[in-house]
């Protein structure tokens, strides 16, 4: 989502307006991460075609159903007030502090795991060393 969001405004920029071309770079900038989303793929397609064929940008997005109401409304109001380029910037840094918060807490609930699975194997090293230690000198 950030991708496409951030390849739209990046082209906004650069090339003053929405155009077949602009649409395109942004499918391009989705495939070049490392998994593509196929889903997302026919759906910047499909948007690409409405839009040539004159329909809003937040309209096509919407006929899509892949993006989230908030993308949609900043859109909207971006197409409305000509300021898509930031809106699109500003949706684009929202969901990747969104995928940062979620790996952050995914982390910090994953920590106590982890210490208490290498608990368990250094106390499972420790036994497996010294339980034939002590079995020798019981029968010394």
């Amino acid at each position: 989502m950030a991708t496409i969001n951030k390849a739209l405004q990046n082209r906004l920029i650069n090339e003053g307006g929405l155009t077949k071309e602009t649409i395109e770079a942004a499918m391009e900038a989705s495939k070049s991460q490392a998994a593509v989303n196929v889903i997302y793929a026919r759906g910047i397609m499909q948007i690409r075609d409405e839009v040539t064929g004159g329909i809003p940008l937040n309209v096509a997005m919407r006929n899509s159903e892949l993006f989230p109401p908030l993308a949609l409304q900043m859109t909207t109001i971006g197409e409305e007030s000509g300021a898509l380029d930031d809106l699109l910037k500003r949706v684009a840094t929202h969901y990747e502090d969104s995928v940062d918060n979620n790996v952050d807490q995914l982390t910090s609930l994953l920590e106590p795991l982890i210490m208490c699975v290498l608990a368990i194997l250094v106390g499972g090293l420790l036994i497996a060393m010294y339980l034939p230690i002590f079995q020798i000198g019981q029968v010394v």
